[in-house]
């Protein structure tokens, strides 16, 4: 029975110890950006790419069917 106390004793005083370890609260976590953010200028980049390749696979398609 007094092996039990002591085992019970040790335990309750390294779940003690780990919890005060733990230190500090961390930083509450940074807000999120505002609405309403600006698009990128790669979105006008990406239309001009997709309307050149809509071109070339419609040229090719012609051909093809040519």
């Amino acid at each position: 029975m007094q092996n039990k106390n002591m085992l019970a004793s040790v335990l309750v005083f390294f779940v003690a110890f780990a919890s005060m370890a733990q230190g500090a609260t961390p930083p509450p976590p940074i807000p999120p950006p505002p609405p309403g953010l600006p698009i990128d200028n790669g979105v006008l980049i990406l239309f001009v790419l997709a309307i050149g390749l809509g071109i070339y696979k419609s040229f090719t398609f012609s051909k093809k069917r040519a």
